[in-house]
């Protein structure tokens, strides 16, 4: 068993949490979030979707929340540029205000893809190659996730063949990095093994992370699978914030702060005060006027009020 003895974290809940919120979530609150998390110790933060406000209401202010976050040095701000029009529009901004990394996405399910994207999973692969061109050229990373890498919402179990298709695609075009999805929360931690198996046929283990969703409470059986594996790098959700509109009744991804608890019970570092998280989860949850989803952070929570 090769476990790391270090995991980083990449907190999506400012991004992939809040894009699912149907009330409106103000710039300055956005912002304040993502001063909380870097203030927890979090040196990966995904901040903002450069979507078409139409489509995404809640990421219209993105280029107002890049442009106000106080930037910590060592930490790394990534925005989701689903096309070309998205990567101009976070270019269009001052040099100081440019994401570090972009993310860029395709499903390892045809159905998915066209559902999601209107178009096949070839066709969202040369939709992204000239996104990251521009990315190389201008000297950004570049992050892919394989969405519903274990499961459907339509099709079904997906093969893990399928997987490391899609991340030789990927490779194809410049990603240098990719996040294998459970999307809708459905897999479990062998299904989770043949995923990233698929991956890691394509990417270093250095390159290589999990993105689990808590939709049957199995996101941290298969996050211990992967550990397992030597992989050390994941996206987590402050307060498990996040749900997946094709999934009814699916939670978030899974909670930073029950990840974090964790690993710090396992001996692994994560550069991450757990005390502070919790709060920045507290913060978020009290806006959106809910407790958070978070069973480390409601028991943490619980105690101190006792």
């Amino acid at each position: 068993m090769n476990m790391p003895l270090k995991v980083k974290l990449v907190d999506v809940g400012p991004r992939d949490g809040l894009q699912n919120e149907k009330q409106p979530v103000p710039a300055s609150v956005k912002v304040e979030l993502v001063h909380r998390l870097q203030a927890a110790g979090l040196k990966d933060i995904e901040v903002t979707s450069f979507v078409s406000p139409k489509w995404v209401p809640q990421m219209g202010d993105n280029a107002q929340v890049m442009a106000q976050i106080q930037r910590q040095a060592g930490v790394r701000y990534s925005v989701l540029t689903p096309n070309m029009k998205g990567m101009e529009a976070a270019l269009a901004a001052p040099r100081d205000q440019w994401p570090d990394e972009i993310v860029v996405f395709a499903a390892a399910s045809e159905a998915f893809s066209q559902r999601n994207i209107n178009c096949s999973i070839a066709e969202s692969i040369e939709r992204f190659r000239p996104v990251c061109e521009a990315a190389l050229a201008h000297n950004i990373a570049i992050r892919g996730a394989i969405s519903c890498a274990m499961a459907c919402p339509y099709e079904g179990e997906i093969a893990p063949e399928r997987v490391g298709m899609v991340a030789r695609l990927l490779k194809g075009i410049g990603v240098q990095h990719v996040g294998v999805a459970d999307t809708i929360g459905v897999a479990t931690p062998l299904k989770t093994q043949r995923a990233l198996d698929a991956a890691l046929g394509i990417y270093d283990i250095n390159d290589v992370s999990g993105h689990f969703h808590d939709t049957y409470g199995q996101a941290l059986g298969n996050t211990l699978i992967a550990l397992q594996m030597g992989v050390w790098q994941f996206d987590t959700s402050v307060a498990g914030l996040g749900g997946c509109p094709y999934a009814k009744g699916a939670t978030g991804n899974v909670a930073s702060e029950d990840v974090v608890y964790m690993l710090h019970g396992m001996g692994i570092e994560t550069g991450i005060d757990l005390d502070k998280l919790i709060d920045a989860g507290k913060f978020i949850s009290d806006f959106l006027d809910r407790k958070p989803n978070s069973r480390a952070a409601t028991a943490v929570l619980n105690k101190r009020a006792g």
